[in-house]
């Protein structure tokens, strides 16, 4: 059903009408009443008799198509037990809104006219007979293509009994009119897929520098794989990188491919997934909850840039893609591919240990050098610089411009600033909900936050002392947008991040006019570093490498060094030479010395004395429990309960906290966390399922488990 509270995850009996018989089947929705409503659910099984008296009867069935398929809602079943959310949110996550169990969910098929042409043998005019001379050699024609007939005469047509017309429908998205291409893989690209393929491991991980033609290599294998009518599902971590990515699938597999990520519309998703259901397409493409794509005869799923944090959803059920491919391969008998430039430590190390199937890609395509990189040690640049331009860096934009060559700045943040602050008082101007401060977007005039949406309009006058000495502090994109006009006053600049990608399309809008050298500069935030490919592209600029090492979280480091890798990819990607420029007052620290050094290896090594040093994964598990309340005495008095409760039945695991949680209030409600290391810990699941259980049942604090959560 579709409520998703923990307190009703189980499965309620219907009886089911006579008249509806013949429509029921596993894995469709349908319409029931529960309680003085009526909701939407899923059927999960058919039974003769029931335990129940005085069964309901089913209202409707919604589906023509099974939606769930035995594989799906099997799956659906191992979420629920590793991430301990209910059954319900589980099946919900792999689901479009046009097929998610609600009532409001409605979404509408498109349609459009169709004229056939009837046998006749009645006189027509010249202009009719103009029109019945475009059907010679077809079988109907659709409005579009008599867009230069009058409607007049096609009314005439129709009543007349001449031309008859049809509603037919037809999905949102077209990729019909591109043409087909395919390029030639070199020697290092042909091993790497004999390799994939002659494997007898489920998991390969491939390991490429950027521009090797990892995305060559992922086109080949499915290839391969259609070739013995088997299907891919083919994961990216940001809707950015999408655009690009699909052309290449597109001149490759043409329409043989459907996508399924946020950037799309309800009616474009809904439409995308009934291809897939109606078994029309052989290859997905989209981001995390494409993992969940109804493919029957499913052979590959490639997860590319599998170092994202974005493959983890951070709401329940939290699940991560790549645990849910590895185990919809296990059950298929298919196989995983993960590629990245910057494995995640953990996925490298089973790659070493000969879990995972550990293929390498060196070297860029055709020999191309990777870009010459360069740190800039803005302790030395203090009182030189303009604004948050070092003079090397403005230089070499300046020079990259005369060459008619065109630049990548990366930038952190989002925003215009990142906080408000006042001169006199000190204060930060923070959200009310949230404890954090609110971020200042200088085009709208507006302070808004990040978390729960709250905004509201920036005044000078500060809030605590009323005095007008409210400034804006620290960098945001507005921000260095400024400060590339103010410096280059000629140049065109076109900004990527959240707030101007936020309309649908703008992220393709933005990455074809930069293609087109519509701009100069692209600056943007980190979906700028992953991806893209422009071959015009020889300079890119790093603000302020430094930002990501500043988080309080054992992966800043890992995270810094994979930002800085990929970003610094972007450069030199053709025949020109590429170069890239590190601004930052950590110039000796390891990630990003390895960084500008492109030496995987040995951040990995350092990286990994760190881990084991301080208990980190790979070498121990971690589950975080946050424990939260509108009440925060309430949630600290609850959290220390669950602390003890661990203290006693985990015998084999370390126990931290309870703390306040990084951010303790968002949206009015108040979060302690414990975090849980473990090495093996066999009674763990049954322990934290009593809790969750405990909890559910309590109205006044809610208890979240994350199992292996990227962000502490």
């Amino acid at each position: 059903m579709e409520i998703t509270s923990k307190s009703v995850d189980k499965v309620f009996d219907y009886l089911v009408p006579k008249s509806l018989e013949s429509l029921i089947k596993i894995g469709k929705r349908v319409t029931v009443p529960f309680g003085n409503r009526e909701l939407v659910g899923f059927i999960l099984e058919i039974k003769k008799v029931s335990d129940v008296d005085n069964l309901k009867e089913v209202k409707d069935v919604l589906d023509e198509e099974v939606i769930l398929t035995k594989e799906l809602l099997e799956l659906g079943k191992y979420l629920k037990k590793t991430t301990l959310a209910s059954l319900i949110s589980c099946y919900q996550v792999m689901l479009p809104k046009g097929y998610k169990a609600s009532i409001k969910n409605s979404v509408n098929k498109k349609y459009r006219k169709v004229y056939y042409l009837n046998n006749c043998d009645k006189k027509l005019t010249s202009k009719q007979q103009d029109v019945v001379a475009l059907f010679t050699n077809k079988d109907k024609l659709t409005k579009e293509d008599l867009k230069n007939v009058s409607t007049f005469i096609l009314n005439t047509l129709v009543k007349n009994n001449i031309l008859r017309v049809c509603e037919e429908e037809i999905y949102r998205l077209d990729y019909d009119n591109i043409k087909k291409q395919k390029k030639e893989l070199t020697s290092l690209q042909q091993e790497c897929v004999a390799n994939i393929l002659n494997t007898e491991k489920t998991v390969s991980l491939l390991y490429g520098v950027t521009g090797s033609g990892k995305t060559e290599v992922y086109m080949e294998l499915i290839a391969e794989y259609l070739k013995k009518g088997l299907k891919s599902i083919v994961l990216v971590p940001e809707i950015s990188l999408t655009p690009q990515l699909i052309r290449r699938f597109e001149e490759r597999f043409g329409s043989n491919i459907a996508l399924l990520h946020s950037g799309l519309s309800d009616g474009e998703k809904y439409d995308e997934y009934r291809k897939i259901v109606r078994d029309e397409v052989d290859i997905v493409i989209g981001a995390r909850s494409a993992v969940f794509a109804p493919l029957k005869n499913l052979g590959l799923i490639i997860i590319d840039e599998c170092h994202s944090d974005s493959y983890k959803q951070d709401n329940n059920p939290r699940y991560n893609a790549k645990d849910v491919a590895i185990k919809r391969a296990l059950d298929n008998k298919a196989k995983v591919v993960l590629g990245s430039a910057t494995p995640m430590l953990e996925e490298y190390a089973r790659g070493l240990k000969n879990v995972f199937n550990l293929v390498s890609l060196k070297k860029r395509v055709n020999g191309r050098k990777l870009p010459e990189v360069e740190l800039i040690d803005m302790n030395k640049e203090i009182g030189k610089s303009k604004g948050h331009f070092s003079m090397p860096l403005i230089e070499e934009i300046n020079k990259t411009i005369e060459r008619e060559e065109q630049v990548i700045l990366l930038l952190n943040r989002r925003g215009y600033s990142s906080f408000v602050t006042c001169s006199n008082c000190g204060e930060t101007v923070k959200c009310p909900n949230c404890d954090i401060t609110l971020t200042y977007h200088k085009s709208s005039n507006i302070l808004r936050c990040h978390y729960c949406g709250y905004a509201t309009k920036y005044d000078i006058t500060c809030p605590m002392c009323h005095e007008k000495s409210l400034k804006d502090l620290g960098v945001g994109t507005e921000k260095i947008e400024e400060e590339i006009k103010e410096i280059f006053p000629n140049i065109k600049v076109l900004r990527m991040d959240v707030d101007t990608t936020s309309r649908k399309g703008a992220h393709k809008k933005i990455v074809d006019a930069f293609a087109k050298g519509d701009a100069n500069i692209l600056l943007g935030t980190q979906m700028v570093a992953k991806g893209l490919d422009f071959p015009n592209v020889t300079l890119v600029g790093v603000i302020n490498a430094d930002t990501s090492l500043m988080l309080p979280d054992f992966r800043s480091s890992e995270r810094t060094f994979d930002l800085l890798s990929q970003v610094a990819g972007r450069a030199g990607r053709s025949e020109k030479k590429g170069k890239v420029m590190f601004q930052t007052f950590n110039p000796d620290n390891y990630a990003i010395k390895n960084a500008k050094d492109n030496d995987y290896m040995t951040f990995y090594k350092e990286e990994m004395k760190n881990r084991r040093l301080m208990k980190y994964p790979p070498y121990y598990y971690l589950v975080s429990l946050n424990v939260s309340s509108k009440d925060s005495k309430l949630a600290l008095i609850e959290s220390k309960k669950c602390e003890k409760i661990c203290h006693k039945y985990l015998d084999k695991t370390i126990i931290l906290g309870p703390s306040p949680a990084s951010i303790f209030k968002k949206q009015n409600i108040y979060y302690y966390q414990l975090i849980l290391k473990y090495q093996y810990q066999d009674n763990l699941y049954e322990v934290l399922e009593k809790l969750v259980a405990y909890y559910a049942a309590i109205n006044k604090v809610n208890l979240e488990v994350d199992f292996n959560p990227i962000h502490l």
